[in-house]
């Protein structure tokens, strides 16, 4: 009978757990829980997934393209027609829209279709009527369409802060006002490039229309990235381990002495 009392009153008790099993039960409750945030994190980065093969020739196609294409229309105009070359820039642009815009989501795809489209629509004009200017208006469009870009960013949050912000996403208010000003320098930018472009398409002869949209136009663009470079590391005096910047550091010494 006493035993009986003895054990019951034992299973009313709480059980006292020994100090080596709470440390286990802690660690395993412990390991769990990094396991479940490691898997929380993880999850994500599996679902964005890895750029694919079609994905990475896409986007080298478009840089040569676009670093090529006025030297190729030179070329092209003084030994095919306007109209030659303006089926083979079709021929060329179709299939990298197709696999740019493969993956889009509907219903956004129009709005992301509206400058292709214009371009498609001016090179089937050139194809239409032979007309070698139609062609030579390419670099007039994608810099009108990098001016839409950055202007109409302005009215929420500009273009180059939201590139900043994917190095360092807490700007201070300073680093916003600088990242505004240059967003409208670019505008500026983009609308003297483009009015240059359109220039030399309607009046020029094509081989100044090939030296500068193939050559001194991207130097200009190199020349306004320096610039904002250099101006950036001397308003901010922040500094990282490149050999421009420490050569950056020895003309506009970091404030507090701190190099």
């Amino acid at each position: 009978m006493a035993k009986q009392q003895t054990s019951a009153t034992a299973g009313m008790l709480p059980r006292v757990t020994e100090p080596s099993e709470r440390d286990e039960s802690s660690d395993s409750s412990a390991g769990k829980h990094s396991i479940d945030s490691h898997e929380s994190i993880e999850t994500p980065i599996a679902a964005r997934g890895r750029p694919t093969v079609l994905g990475v020739l896409a986007v080298v196609a478009n840089v040569v393209l676009a670093v090529l294409y006025p030297l190729a229309v030179w070329w092209s105009l003084t030994h095919l027609s306007p109209r030659v070359v303006g089926l083979v820039a079709l021929a060329i642009v179709v299939p990298l829209m197709a696999l740019r815009f493969r993956n889009a989501d509907r219903e956004n795809l129009v709005a992301v279709l509206r400058v292709p489209l214009v371009v498609l629509a001016v090179l089937l004009l050139g194809v239409i009527t032979d007309d070698a200017r139609f062609v030579l208006f390419m670099p007039v469009l994608i810099n009108g369409a990098l001016l839409v870009t950055f202007a109409s960013s302005l009215r929420t949050v500009p273009m180059i802060e939201r590139f900043a912000r994917m190095q360092d996403p807490r700007l201070t208010p300073d680093k916003q006002r600088h990242c505004r000003q240059v967003t409208w320098a670019w505008v500026f930018f983009f609308v003297l490039n483009a009015t240059i472009a359109a220039a030399l398409a309607l009046f020029a002869p094509l081989a100044w229309w090939a030296t500068y949209n193939g050559g001194i136009a991207y130097a200009l663009m190199g020349s306004m990235f320096a610039g904002e470079y250099v101006l950036r590391k001397a308003r901010f005096r922040e500094y990282g381990r490149g050999p421009q910047d420490w050569l950056l550091a020895k003309v506009f010494p970091p404030r507090g002495g701190v190099s």
